[in-house]
């Protein structure tokens, strides 16, 4: 098993970077796009096999991030929580506009 922290590899997808960084970066994906990645060892080509990659992530205290999902498997959002983004990001005006025609809506 490689276990240099600093051996250079290549992340399919990320390029080349130490085998830790690899590691660390690979975490950080979601559980698909986790299965689906593979890192090679640069030196021979060589793909660690997910088992090994899991057991590297334990020992060297690396967790995988539990609520990362993939944008393709996010649910389509409802309007309330629509609306509730454009507020947070809208300019003033935008804002008076739409509680005008929120008021309007109402009224109906």
């Amino acid at each position: 098993m490689t276990s240099d922290p600093e051996e250079q590899v290549r992340l399919q997808g990320f390029g080349e970077m130490t085998l830790r960084t690899a590691v660390a970066t690979l975490m950080q994906l979601a559980p698909r796009e986790r299965s689906e990645a593979a890192i090679f060892r640069v030196r021979d080509g060589v793909r660690l096999a997910q088992s090994e990659i899991a057991e590297l992530a334990s020992s060297w205290d690396i967790a995988p991030a539990p609520k990362v999902r993939s944008p393709g498997l996010v649910p389509e959002q409802h309007w309330p929580d629509v609306v509730r983004g454009m507020v947070r990001e809208a300019p003033l005006p935008a804002l008076m506009v739409a509680f005008l025609v929120g008021v309007l809506v109402a009224r109906r």
